[in-house]
């Protein structure tokens, strides 16, 4: 199975990916988030020596208590750390730069000066996202949701979740194609809390395998989710152990690429788990 994103290649099977996370905004959950450039590339020239695959930008904060920002703001908060984004890169092993947004002008703003993922959070409600990361050749990641981001879905119920997200997965990857987007530059999120109760986010972890049918890698946004807290009873910043536990569930059940806030902690967990495989 191959992986395209501009200018990127990845064939799997290989050692999973560790996605980092860094937030251009002052409302994260976590409470690490910057709204100083300087101090956002900071962070994620951290998590590449802390050994991220990936870093993930993310202007907005997909909490449902925050009201939206607009998208001048977004596309404001997202530039300066594009601009310099090269000169990091050029010091580390070619890590990729996913950009974590949901609106089309936002994207239609920034790809042209960057980004090799799109990290889409809305489900893919129409076509438009897909046909400009076909025009990009960008990769697009694909999250489970149900109705519009920033509003809260709480009250959702699924019969069968891993029948509802076959049906989702297979109705976007047909419509994303169909705008010209190659499947190889498709990623696929079930979406971890995201309109999902409990028993729903734990069996996802224990029945992802259904998921492979789809031949596209797939990524667990695995850290410090509401989930783990509904488990452990802990608040968000003591769910690194849950953390670790779901990237040993992911990684036994074939998952691709893991997101998470301690990126060292993730890259150990994965080295370790690889060489046990």
């Amino acid at each position: 199975m191959i992986l395209r994103a501009r200018q990127h290649t990845i064939e799997f099977p290989r050692r999973p990916l560790v996605m980092g996370i860094v937030n251009i905004n002052d409302d994260s959950f976590c409470g690490d988030g910057t709204l100083d450039p300087a101090a956002a590339l900071a962070q994620a020239e951290q998590q590449l020596h802390d050994g991220a695959d990936i870093i993930d930008i993310g202007a907005e904060s997909a909490r449902t208590n925050r009201e939206a920002i607009s998208v001048d703001e977004e596309i404001d908060r997202l530039r300066p750390f594009l601009a310099r984004w090269p000169e990091l890169k050029a010091r580390f092993n070619s890590p990729l730069l996913s950009i974590n947004t949901w609106r089309s002008d936002v994207i239609a703003a920034v790809l042209p000066h960057g980004g090799d993922l799109i990290n889409d959070i809305s489900g893919l409600p129409d076509a438009f996202n897909a046909k400009l990361c076909a025009e990009h050749n960008a990769g697009l990641l694909i999250m489970h949701s149900v109705g519009q981001p920033k509003v809260p879905h709480t009250h959702v119920r699924h019969e069968d979740i891993m029948a509802a997200l076959d049906h989702f997965f297979e109705q976007r990857i047909t419509m994303a194609e169909s705008v010209g987007l190659p499947h190889e530059n498709i990623i696929l999120d079930p979406g971890i809390d995201f309109a999902k109760q409990r028993d729903d986010n734990l069996t996802i972890y224990r029945e992802l395998e259904k998921l492979h049918r789809f031949e596209r890698p797939i990524l667990l946004p695995v850290s410090r989710k509401t989930v783990i807290g509904d488990v452990l009873g802990v608040p968000a910043l003591e769910r690194d152990p849950g953390t670790i536990a779901c990237i040993a569930a992911g990684m036994t059940r074939g998952a691709q690429i893991f997101r998470v806030h301690n990126v060292r902690a993730a890259a150990l967990t994965v080295q370790m788990l690889w060489a046990l495989r």
